[in-house]
């Protein structure tokens, strides 16, 4: 497996198989500390990972050595069990250093099973409670709006928290605020810790929802890395009002045994699962 070094993620990094490299050695980080601590969330972690990996190394505004710069881009995960995903992330780009990763959900870690904006630089909220990201979120963008646009935020939903009321106050709001400084991205695994999400409350049809609420919208396959950056940069450049990526992904892509298994929504794997489960990101293919 091809190795990048730290240097080059310093500015952003458009070539898509770099981008997809970065995603394989992220998802082996994910798994790791996933067994390690005994706990944790694999299926949404890994089918976010790819929309993080082009958010974070292609988009977003930010710098490790001044996690409080200003002018940074914000980015809230609302659906904060996946925060593994942002974790790796976040050491790759020295936030913190590596090794820290192997502290997940341990006593005293910073890494806790959802993020802590006070105890890790580059966390920008704690949630975890579902639904109450995204209003978070909008705050933010609405103080950017006031200040000229000074910076643009991302908030990544999952489709079992959109069943919650709070996450459509926030829809309702932010168009009719013309918040044109969020992007809302939905991983839609379609599947959550009960079961299917479609069996448990029904989104659909999503897409007409939110265009009725007068989102700009965008349906895409979030694991394919093209269609991932054109809808990041539609929306970056969206006036007037506030962008919605719909990103259809797999529960636990790259994992065969993880792939569309509701189970392994909450669970970590055991050594032996471990070990297939490396072997199978080594070899899957974008």
């Amino acid at each position: 497996m091809q190795q990048y070094h730290l240097r080059k993620f310093m500015n952003p990094v458009t070539d898509i198989a770099a981008l997809q490299e970065i995603a394989r050695e992220l998802r082996v980080d994910i798994i790791r500390m996933l067994t390690e601590a005994g706990s944790g969330h694999p299926g949404g972690s890994l089918s976010a990972i790819d929309m993080l990996t082009c958010l974070y190394f292609a988009h977003l505004r930010h710098r490790s050595e001044e996690p409080n710069w200003p002018d940074r881009d914000r980015f809230i995960l609302s659906k904060g069990h996946c925060v593994p995903a942002v974790y790796v992330i976040l050491a790759k780009f020295g936030y913190f250093p590596k090794e820290q990763l192997m502290t997940l959900r341990k006593l005293e870690s910073p890494l806790q099973g959802h993020p802590d904006r006070v105890r890790l630089p580059g966390i920008e909220a704690s949630t975890g409670s579902l639904g109450q990201g995204l209003s978070i979120a909008l705050g933010m963008a609405l103080a950017s709006k006031i200040d000229h646009n000074r910076f643009h935020v991302y908030c990544m939903i999952g489709d079992g928290e959109s069943q919650a009321g709070q996450i459509w106050e926030a829809l309702m709001s932010a168009p009719h605020h013309h918040v044109d400084t969020l992007t809302v991205i939905l991983d839609y695994n379609k599947g959550q810790i009960d079961g299917p999400t479609n069996t448990i409350m029904n989104l659909e049809p999503i897409a007409d929802k939110l265009r009725a609420f007068n989102w700009q919208v965008e349906e895409i396959d979030g694991h394919n890395y093209q269609q991932i950056l054109a809808a990041l940069d539609h929306s970056r450049n969206m006036h007037g009002k506030p962008s919605f990526i719909i990103a259809h992904t797999i529960k636990g892509r790259g994992v065969s045994f993880m792939e569309h298994v509701i189970d392994w929504h909450g669970k970590s794997p055991s050594p032996d699962e471990c070990e297939k489960a490396l072997s199978d990101i080594r070899a899957m293919q974008y």
